[in-house]
């Protein structure tokens, strides 16, 4: 199967599942985190806080179609060990954990919003609820087993978030099956 081929979509559903380098992201298998450090953050449901804490991380969890706890494995350690709060130099050299901080954990399928065709966006390329939100849990779990504090929201829910963005500093991770 040649790259043209695949760029223009011309694969079978087969063909699809066994490529991997050189297609286009939406075919791959990436769970995705946007992670934000905060001076405080505040998550309700229909007007009931739920979480809160005093500062730290937001991490927004995107979940794709065929993501695996590997993934999830490495994000969370990555989460727990990312350098992004100053030190007394100044310089951004300390973890969440370093500085006591705790993590609110939001999943948040709107991150495999597709806009490529219109203006409305397209979510197929997010994992089922029932698949998301056992992932979901499980990286809950792993950043919990690094000695970090976690926070959650309510999977599936409308929820409001007020975040006092610290920088701002804005991280993208990503991990690829």
């Amino acid at each position: 199967m040649s790259l043209r081929a695949v760029r223009r979509g011309n694969l079978k559903k087969n063909d699809r599942k066994s490529q991997v380098k050189g297609l286009p992201l939406d075919w791959r298998k990436i769970m995705r985190a946007v992670v934000q450090r905060v001076k405080t953050t505040k998550l309700s449901v229909d007007g009931e806080l739920i979480s809160e804490i005093p500062f730290g991380l937001v991490v927004f969890l995107g979940v794709k179609t065929g993501d695996q706890e590997s993934q999830a494995d490495y994000l969370m350690k990555k989460i727990a060990g990312l350098r992004i709060f100053e030190d007394d130099a100044g310089k951004m050299n300390l973890s969440v954990q370093d500085v006591g901080g705790e993590v609110l954990l939001v999943s948040q399928f709107t991150l495999y919003g597709d806009t490529s065709k219109g203006f409305r966006p397209s979510f197929t390329l997010a994992e089922r609820p029932e698949r998301a939100e056992f992932l979901y849990d499980y990286a809950v779990k792993t950043l919990e087993s690094y000695g970090v504090t976690v926070k959650k929201g309510v999977f599936g829910a409308d929820m409001k978030i007020e975040q006092f963005n610290d920088g701002p500093v804005t991280i993208l991770l990503e991990k690829e099956a």
